[in-house]
């Protein structure tokens, strides 16, 4: 299966904040999830996307509501995860596993909705954000609030996962299921543990890149933004690491898919408003 990806939310911002050079006039950034039945897993989420536990949760912290205050998602309610698995003829309960790429908002928003799925996730990351303060996290862009209380038991480390060659110049990656269908690449700098998925099975391998831009155009040399970027992530110089790691992967014949692209993908579920 050729994996599919909703779009949760779009979230404006001028162009110049993704791109470098880039104009005043505000983009509707995408928020992505991926949808993939796995050969032998079943069906695999990646990430959650945007939901309203983060525009209107009951009990949201004061950070969680200035968050949405700031950023203003507007939630895409045909693409949320119940209605998207009913178009596909599934429910939450099908799912049988989550892959995290981070632990940001935008990535774990819908987690409580999955109580039975795996989640594969790298479980030093977690650790660290369960033993800091919720202040010491918010400074890392994570509001534990968002996060399943029983989530280590479900945690799948990734880095104890055999490793398997990829394609295009990647290198290598975590095999999660083991045939080789799924490899989690390390794409680090926007934030702790950050990490891409390589579909290696399909006729054009496609690197879903997940953040390590928010804009296509920002892969190009020289595009990529400067304060902006360095607002957000982690490590710039392994953020400017990995957005030429993904340039390389285009260029030698993959194809590649970021989460917050504003762009229309062929990978992306049909039905979602301009």
């Amino acid at each position: 299966m050729t994996p599919v990806f909703a779009n949760s939310a779009f979230v404006s911002a001028p162009e110049r904040l993704a791109v470098r050079g880039g104009g005043r006039h505000p983009l509707r950034f995408k928020v992505r999830y991926g949808v993939y039945q796995q050969p032998t897993a079943g069906l695999v989420l990646i990430d959650t996307g945007y939901g309203p536990q983060v525009t209107e949760g009951p009990g949201r912290s004061l950070p969680l509501r200035l968050y949405a205050r700031l950023l203003r998602p507007e939630l895409v309610e045909e693409h949320q995860p119940v209605r998207v698995l009913e178009r596909l003829n599934a429910s939450t309960e099908d799912v049988a596993a989550i892959v995290l790429t981070h632990f940001h908002a935008d990535h774990v928003a819908a987690l409580t909705l999955f109580p039975k799925a795996r989640i594969y996730a790298k479980a030093a990351v977690l650790a660290r954000i369960l033993a800091r303060s919720r202040f010491a996290n918010l400074r890392h862009g994570v509001f534990d609030e968002l996060l399943p209380q029983d989530l280590t038991s479900r945690i799948v480390d990734i880095a104890q996962l055999p490793v398997r060659r990829a394609p295009h110049g990647l290198v290598e990656g975590a095999d999660l299921f083991g045939d080789g269908t799924l490899l989690a690449v390390d794409l680090p700098g926007h934030a702790e543990g950050h990490f891409g998925i390589c579909f290696a099975g399909l006729p054009v391998p496609l690197l879903y890149a997940v953040d390590a831009q928010w804009c296509a155009a920002a892969l190009a040399p020289g595009k990529a933004p400067g304060l902006s970027s360095a607002l957000v992530a982690t490590d710039r110089r392994a953020l400017a690491a990995s957005t030429r790691r993904v340039a390389a992967f285009l260029e030698n014949g993959g194809d590649a898919l970021l989460c917050h692209d504003p762009s229309d993908s062929p990978y992306d579920l049909p039905g979602a408003p301009a």
